[in-house]
């Protein structure tokens, strides 16, 4: 049996609370040991998943734009194919962080060349693909593989969990509950998150998250007088570690993420794996890949409506619990697996040619960057 290296390499975990390192770690944990099946039947090949390791490996999957990967990227294309995961383009950032305008054209030139310098690219959204090839980056190199949570660690709870999930975070065990989490900033519609929580005193308001990137996230200053001056109905938690989570998830009534821009939010993956509604703002981006499991609202009247409603009908509220449990079902570990399988069981092919080793007599189930 033949063996073959998949190198992951990455630097999420220099910041915590940030949807990459998450995507990244679920990734991670849902291919490791997991590779060597085509169709439930095993290869003649092993698959290896190393990370952060120096050794040539026939596959690269790049997974931050840190400059020490971007100037190993010549040397890696010798030694194997290289992939890298588009977690954002020049203007998701813009709106995330705040960088001196002669820094930050420097930083979007660095960004769209280094997606350009590697063989293949991996996005979570569909939608990013015309908008990468805006950049002149060619489609057919870009593959959509969505993102994945652990239903072992999002997991449903029953009523009396719930409330005493919210007796541990110091809330009220019997109020409409609505949970956020993400980073401080402003796309992600924490102003307008307090004045929800504001209009509506009956329900309590959480939101779990921090400043990711300290000062330099977009409206910090401000967000931060918010901390201090808030509705007592808000509660912000912090950063929560990634293990306490799902307690976030588990205590609310309904996820409610008021972005103005997303990608794929791990936030909403997470929570409908513990089978909580899901309220977001309404974005071209979402019908794509969430079309039937979601509840949306373009402004804040939007939003109070469906909270309301949420908050005293039963049977809406049921209908949308289905709806959090088909998307979790639909974003399932082994549809998921199934895809990373195919993506990097097509690129062996080429890894070897460019290795010079002899090419495997076993058919693939897809060519390279063939899952779209």
């Amino acid at each position: 049996m033949r063996e073959f290296t998949l190198n992951m390499l990455s630097h999420a975990d220099r910041v915590k609370g940030q949807g990459v390192l998450s995507a990244y770690l679920e990734e991670l944990h849902l291919i490791t040991g997991n590779l060597d099946q085509i169709e439930g039947k095993d290869t003649d090949f092993q698959m290896k998943v190393v990370v952060n390791s120096a050794r040539p490996a026939d596959i690269i999957h790049i997974h931050t734009v840190n400059p020490q990967f971007f100037m190993q990227i010549p040397y890696l294309k010798n030694k194997g194919v290289t992939v890298a995961s588009v977690h954002f383009l020049p203007e998701t950032v813009d709106q995330s962080l705040s960088i001196p305008k002669v820094f930050r054209e420097f930083f979007y030139d660095y960004l769209i060349q280094f997606y350009k310098s590697v063989d293949y690219l991996v996005t979570v959204n569909p939608c990013f693909i015309p908008k990468l090839a805006a950049y002149e980056i060619d489609e057919n190199k870009v593959t959509y593989i969505p993102n994945y949570v652990s239903s072992k660690q999002f997991y449903p709870v029953d009523e009396q969990r719930k409330r005493e999930l919210r007796k541990e975070y110091h809330l009220k065990e019997d109020v409409f509950t609505v949970v956020c989490a993400g980073q401080l900033q402003t796309r992600k519609g924490v102003f307008e998150y307090a004045k929800l929580a504001e209009q509506l005193p009956q329900m309590q308001f959480v939101w779990a998250g921090d400043f990711a990137f300290g000062n330099m996230s977009d409206g910090y200053k401000d967000i931060e007088k918010l901390l201090k001056e808030h509705p007592q109905n808000l509660h912000f938690t912090g950063l929560v570690e990634r293990d306490k989570m799902p307690q976030v998830y588990q205590m609310g009534d309904v996820m409610l993420l008021p972005s103005f821009d997303e990608l794929f939010p791990m936030t909403v993956l997470e929570a409908m794996s513990c089978h909580v509604p899901i309220l977001l703002r309404d974005l071209d981006l979402y019908p794509v890949i969430l079309d039937g499991y979601y509840l949306k609202a373009q402004d804040n009247a939007g939003f109070a409506e469906e909270l309301n409603k949420l908050s005293q009908q039963p049977q809406y509220y049921e209908q949308a619990i289905q709806m959090s449990r088909k998307g979790n079902d639909f974003y399932s570990e082994e549809h998921v697996l199934s895809m990373w399988r195919d993506f990097y069981h097509g690129l062996l092919g080429e890894s070897q040619r460019r290795q010079n080793k002899p090419i495997l007599k076993k058919v693939f189930s897809v060519a390279a960057g063939g899952v779209r």
